[in-house]
């Protein structure tokens, strides 16, 4: 089956992931663009299983602070290569986590990873990491994280 490019590039602009693994879903998708993210999630999931035991050796500190002043957070986002987190994407998905954070105050790592992602609530925060692993191809995980405000 062809796959036109413009659905290739839907996909790929909606999940993140490389051409060559959007065009592949795509096709065993037979084309329908809500199967093929579903394929994309399944593989997402095993790639974490799979690279679950890595050693985590680089990351980044991303900190967020709301326009009013009131209210920061800062995360630890680890992965295993400084290629990877001195990559720009992966230091704005730790920002992104952070302004998370600020907003939502989970109270510990479970619960955060369980959050609907403030900016897309059909994604959680594990569905942004579980995204990032396929997309960097390396182990990443949150680390320690805190938040404050002055209320």
């Amino acid at each position: 089956m062809e796959i036109p490019a413009e659905m290739v590039k839907e996909l790929r602009e909606r999940t993140g992931v490389s051409v060559m693994e959007c065009k592949k879903a795509l096709i065993e998708a037979g084309g329908d663009m809500d199967k093929a993210i579903e394929i994309l999630k399944q593989r997402s999931l095993a790639s974490v299983v799979k690279k679950a035991d890595r050693e985590l050796a680089a990351g980044t500190i991303a900190a967020y602070v709301h326009n009013t002043g009131q209210v920061g957070a800062i995360v630890v986002l680890h992965c295993e290569t400084d290629f990877v987190s001195k990559n720009e994407e992966f230091k704005t998905l730790a920002r992104e986590i952070a302004m998370h954070i600020s907003a939502m105050d989970p109270k510990d790592a479970a619960e955060l990873m369980a959050q609907a992602f403030i900016k897309d609530p059909s994604k959680t925060i594990a569905d942004l990491i579980s995204g990032a692993v396929q997309k960097f191809g390396e182990r990443v995980e949150v680390g320690d994280f805190s938040r404050s405000s002055v209320i």
